[in-house]
């Protein structure tokens, strides 16, 4: 699909997606936390979809009302001998863990840009736990065979803080007695602390967070967990899906850029690591009050930045399309999360804003990006990548001339509703 947006300016109040880090998360919790969960608020992109398939293959009952998401679950008892996690990188780390709880084998799949993305991780991972695993040379597919039992392990959170994600809940729905999981190198914290809220949310033990450096599930906690717990028949959870800063910076961006509008919907009090874009766009000196309900957002001259996303990677695309009306180099930190994504974005992104007449350098772990000298119209493409399909709508809306995105379609992994928000929002956009 090809999409083209139009020089607009944009106005008007526009409310949130819906977060698929926080879906995605409560789909898993309420598969192992048992009973009954009812998910407000749901999301409904290709990753929000592959998380409720995944849930019902390995024994949940899905039901979805539109409005709430009704899932009913005994654990972890598959029905299905595999899982698919689609383009999902949360599903497959978060998830596969979660297979290995079960004594039935499995296979872990994936399509897309994730059948490339290294998965040794479980290979040197797993069998510690006494989990049997077969990978195509650290890549997908993945043959597991638990039951995983939990012990002292240390794992490197380098790549992703997601594995450690997908450790967690699985050492929550087993018997993880007085055992720790030790973390190096851990990156994405934020997400971590997400990941925490929606196990305590959803009944879960939740483990002592030491620094980040370790984290330790008690004996003792277990025990008086156990001894107050509901019975799965008769446990209910309510859970409401957060508004998504990941797909907001893109509107922030865009109000920064082409015009005064209102975003609802967005908790400023969120664990979602992508809320830091606030920091950048009150750097850059556009207008932007920040309160509790909403938060308003206009252009002005904008001046270059520097700004450290090691820990919110997604960032990057958002705030390249920000820099590149800044006035001057703005540098970002933090390129090197960017190689296993959906695309190599570092690389990405400067190819294809190079294509709308943005220079970007790449330095070590820096990407520098000089703005000010104005956007041309032209075609580029997606890379199958949502974010650099949004980053480019973004950036297009002030560009002199057309920008046609290729491959548009990327955006449903995420958010399905972007270019229709936009057009909500007043901009010219062509489907």
């Amino acid at each position: 699909m090809k999409v083209t947006i139009h020089p607009s300016t944009i106005t008007g109040t526009i409310q949130s997606n819906a977060s698929k880090s926080s879906m995605q998360r409560a789909c898993a919790a309420a598969l192992v936390a048992k009973g009954k969960s009812i998910i407000k608020n749901p999301g409904h992109s290709n990753d929000d979809k592959a998380a409720m398939d995944i849930t019902q293959r390995l024994g949940g009952t899905v039901t979805n009302n539109g409005n709430e998401l009704i899932i009913e679950s005994n654990g972890v008892q598959p029905v299905s001998s595999e899982i698919n996690c689609g383009e999902s990188g949360l599903s497959i780390r978060m998830f596969t863990p979660l297979v290995a709880l079960s004594n039935h084998a499995l296979t872990v799949n994936g399509s897309g840009s994730l059948v490339t993305r290294p998965m040794d991780f479980f290979d040197e991972i797993l069998p510690q736990l006494g989990v049997q695993v077969k990978s195509n040379a650290g890549k997908l597919p993945l043959n597991i065979q638990g039951p995983i039992v939990p012990k002292n392990i240390t794992i490197d959170g380098s790549l992703s803080s997601q594995f450690l994600t997908g450790m967690l809940l699985a050492y929550a729905a087993s018997d993880a007695n007085d055992v720790s999981i030790t973390v190096t190198n851990l990156k994405s914290k934020p997400y971590i602390d997400l990941t925490l809220d929606v196990m305590k949310q959803f009944g879960l033990k939740v483990p002592e967070n030491k620094n980040y450096e370790s984290f330790y599930f008690s004996k003792s906690d277990f025990d008086s967990a156990q001894s107050s717990a509901e019975t799965p028949s008769t446990s209910l959870r309510t859970y409401t899906v957060e508004g998504d800063w990941s797909g907001a910076a893109f509107l922030l961006v865009a109000g920064a850029v082409a015009g005064n509008i209102v975003v609802k919907g967005l908790d400023v009090f969120s664990p979602q690591a992508d809320k830091a874009v606030l920091q950048a766009l009150m750097d850059c000196g556009c207008v932007i009050s920040i309160q509790p309900e909403q938060i308003e957002i206009g252009p002005a001259p904008l001046k270059p930045f520097h700004f450290n996303a090691t820990e919110c990677p997604d960032l990057f695309p958002p705030l390249v399309a920000l820099a590149s009306y800044c006035n001057g180099k703005s540098v970002i930190e933090g390129t090197t999360r960017l190689t296993h994504k959906e695309s190599n974005r570092a690389l990405t992104l400067q190819e294809e804003f190079a294509k709308l007449g943005v220079t970007i350098e790449l330095q070590d772990d820096l990407m520098i990006v000089h703005g000010g000298g104005g956007l041309k119209g032209a075609t580029v493409h997606s890379r199958h990548d949502h974010r650099i399909a949004m980053a480019c709508a973004v950036a297009g809306l002030k560009a002199a001339g057309d920008v046609t995105i290729e491959e548009a379609e990327a955006i449903n992994k995420s958010y399905p509703d972007f270019y229709e928000h936009l057009k909500v929002l007043g901009a010219n956009v062509s489907l």
